[in-house]
């Protein structure tokens, strides 16, 4: 693979003090020009990945999905003694969303720099974070730290926190057992020790074919595929006015949509095929695995209807992706050191997911802190202001400080 050895960025006259470092600006380029969409295969970036860490010495695991098509890396880098357990993990995604159907001013995939922001697809979510951290492998080989630093890359988070979880598996039974994580999504650089979790479903209904003239003679799957959506939204008005409520959270209450629906070939057939597409974001206090078993229970009472009216009808229930969420108490230690290597103090919590609510379910106190603002991330170009990424360098700075006393 050819590593870009100059980073593709017009430079400002801004001042050089207040500017990223070459070496983050040069590994954000390389990372942004590896097209590492979701639906496509994450292998080059981690083989660069791989690649950047041996050149220090540095070794790591690859953690492969099923066909062998993605991976996560993780690796770690030792405390002076040579000590692998405790320390922190500094995790973040390998993947970006599409830049499908959306009107860029320039190439999405080649970091370009204007007004003091960099543009490029996954600059803000979240490839700056991870190349503020191989520009500074570094100064963390160089210094003598009390414990070690562990770094998490999985793949697949955008399609719903997929990677993450063999990724942490793999932290467990390593038994590196760190004391905190830093999950680095954009967050301004605040501390976010909060957010809801993420469960996505999708439900399919088969029933059987006819012509809509002779309705006894098929069974309509778009009409059962109708009553489960209304049970949906049934559950998501009692979340919303019954359930707990939380106001740290924009909206306060779980949330639950139905958000896609898909049935039927034509006008005149009765649809012997419908699915329904769900997604419920539940905040902490709520459990999650009874409210998914409620809604199945209503599917497989569905179910049992269409086989008693036709043998020949079906339903499926499948969790597409899901993720716990964060509650991280503030007397955590990991809340402290956000605060000592600079991140902002935050109360507030975030309406979107992410991957630390893996890492804390398994006992790794966790919070989010990243450079860029996440209105920014998934949209047309995407972009980080330079001050960010300089804060995120400072953090690390100050980081290795702290790991080192």
């Amino acid at each position: 693979m050819t590593i870009c050895l100059q980073p593709k960025i017009k430079p400002t006259s801004r001042n050089l003090m207040t500017r990223p470092s070459s070496a983050s600006l040069r590994e954000i380029s390389d990372l942004i020009a590896l097209d590492t969409t979701s639906r496509d295969t994450n292998l080059p970036l981690i083989d660069l990945l791989e690649a950047k860490l041996q050149a220090f010495g540095i070794d790591s695991k690859r953690i492969y999905n099923e066909d062998r098509s993605k991976a996560n890396l993780l690796a770690t880098i030792p405390a002076d003694d040579g000590s692998r357990r405790g320390g922190v993990v500094l995790s973040g995604h390998t993947d970006v969303v599409p830049v499908d159907g959306q009107n860029w001013s320039s190439d999405p995939f080649t970091v370009h720099e204007r007004d003091e922001k960099l543009y490029g697809r996954g600059t803000c979510d979240m490839k700056s974070y991870i190349g503020v951290i191989l520009g500074k492998l570094p100064e963390f080989i160089s210094a003598k730290l009390s414990q070690p630093i562990h770094l998490a890359f999985s793949y697949d988070e955008e399609i719903g926190c997929v990677g993450a979880v063999s990724l942490v598996d793999e932290i467990v039974s390593q038994e590196l057992a760190p004391r905190g994580c830093f999950v680095g999504e954009p967050s301004s650089m605040r501390a976010i020790r909060g957010h809801k979790s993420m469960n996505v479903f999708k439900v399919s209904f088969h029933g059987v074919a006819a012509h809509s003239s002779l309705p006894s003679e098929g069974l309509n799957a778009i009409s059962y595929g109708l009553r489960f959506a209304s049970f949906v939204e049934e559950i998501a008005h009692e979340l919303r006015t019954e359930g707990p409520s939380d106001p740290a959270f924009i909206e306060p209450t779980t949330t639950m949509n139905v958000n896609l629906i898909n049935g039927g070939i034509a006008v005149n057939t009765i649809p012997s095929d419908c699915t329904v597409h769900f997604e419920f974001r539940s905040l902490a206090v709520v459990d999650r695995e009874a409210l998914t078993a409620r809604i199945k229970n209503f599917a497989s009472q569905l179910d049992e209807e269409m086989r008693a009216r036709n043998p020949q009808a079906s339903m499926t229930f499948e969790q597409v992706a899901g993720a716990p969420g964060l509650d991280t108490a503030p007397s955590e230690e990991i809340v402290d050191l956000a605060a000592r290597c600079g991140a902002i103090a935050a109360d507030d919590k975030v309406t979107y997911g992410t991957e630390a609510g893996l890492f804390a379910a398994a006992g790794i106190p966790t919070v989010v802190c990243g450079p860029g603002d996440i209105a920014q991330a998934h949209a047309p170009d995407e972009f980080i202001e330079l001050e960010q990424i300089v804060a995120c360098e400072g953090f690390m700075d100050q980081l290795i400080k702290e790991l080192s006393s």
